[in-house]
């Protein structure tokens, strides 16, 4: 599978309107409409799902870029170091005025986090729905498989910016990684990697495959078991599906963040599968002993 030379999709004037950018919109909004299908079913109103689609945008997006700017990934030229250290500000030019600006600011350079965006995107759906007195859980659930789908779609922005790839390999799926900007040690060795003939694990087709079976399951089993499913399930089952395939996955990355010699991402995945496994298992053992105060199925 060749890559992309250019993760550019289309360049006018100053605008630059990339691959990355375009594919996370898609996955949004194909996100937010399965969410209305979701909410009609659950006979909820769905107008809610475009008004959260706005905050969630905003909030995952400023949790994503925070996620990014404290990691401290190795053999990366960008995290913790270099934006808070090496290069804390940069030069902007705003109106022909040239201004000093926070290094970590600069979004549009790219960088973000998927755990960041999942926490900051939990936080837009926590205020909106106590703002406007709705069942938190439910909307949770109802926001649960298109979560997946986007997660599915904005992988691919991967492919196009040429990273998010694991060791070599000669699968016939691997990938060609062609700009050297984005070789990474010890594969930024051409001598010993050739730019044009040495394939590597994508890993991000990985995950988007996982995220996209995860998509189609969960859409199933809210249909399938609805008369069983408390509110909350779904969104509990998903911080099970989406940690394990990535905690498995993050064990081909090269370049993983760690702590403790392990996979950042394998610890913040720990974390969830807990929360979610507790969650889905007190939550029914409550409903189980006290089926009266139980509210509506999802």
């Amino acid at each position: 599978m060749p890559s992309p030379s250019d993760p550019i999709l289309l360049q006018l004037g100053p605008l630059s309107i990339r691959w990355y950018g375009l594919l996370i919109m898609t996955g949004a909004l194909l996100a937010a409409y399965v969410a209305t299908i979701e909410a009609r079913r659950r006979q909820e109103d769905p107008e809610h799902v475009w008004n959260l689609l706005f905050w969630c945008l905003i909030f995952g997006l400023i949790g994503a870029r925070l996620y990014h700017v404290l990691s401290s990934p190795p053999g990366s030229a960008r995290g913790f170091t270099y934006y808070f250290i090496e290069q804390p500000f940069s030069s902007l030019t705003l109106f022909g005025i040239t201004i000093p600006f926070p290094t970590a600011l600069l979004i549009w350079q790219g960088g973000i986090g998927i755990f960041g965006a999942l926490l900051g995107g939990m936080l837009a759906v926590f205020i909106y729905t106590r703002r406007h007195h709705l069942n938190l859980w439910r909307w949770l659930d109802i926001l649960a498989p298109g979560m997946l789908l986007a997660q599915a779609i904005g992988r691919w922005g991967n492919y196009f910016n040429q990273e998010l790839y694991g060791p070599p390999t000669t699968l016939p799926w691997g990938i060609l990684i062609t700009n050297p900007n984005q070789r990474i040690p010890p594969y930024d060795d051409q001598t010993l990697f050739p730019l044009e003939t040495t394939l590597f694990h994508p890993v991000f087709l990985y995950e988007s495959l996982w995220n996209l079976l995860g998509f189609v399951l969960f859409m199933w089993l809210g249909r399938k078991y609805a008369d069983w499913l408390l509110d909350g399930d779904l969104f509990s089952l998903y911080l099970i599906w989406y940690p394990v395939g990535r905690a498995l996955i993050e064990t081909l990355r090269p370049d993983a963040w760690t702590l403790s010699g392990i996979p950042t991402a394998q610890w913040v995945s720990l974390v969830m599968f807990l929360a979610g496994a507790v969650t889905l298992y007190l939550r029914h053992q409550r409903s189980h002993s006290t089926p009266s105060s139980v509210g509506p199925h999802a």
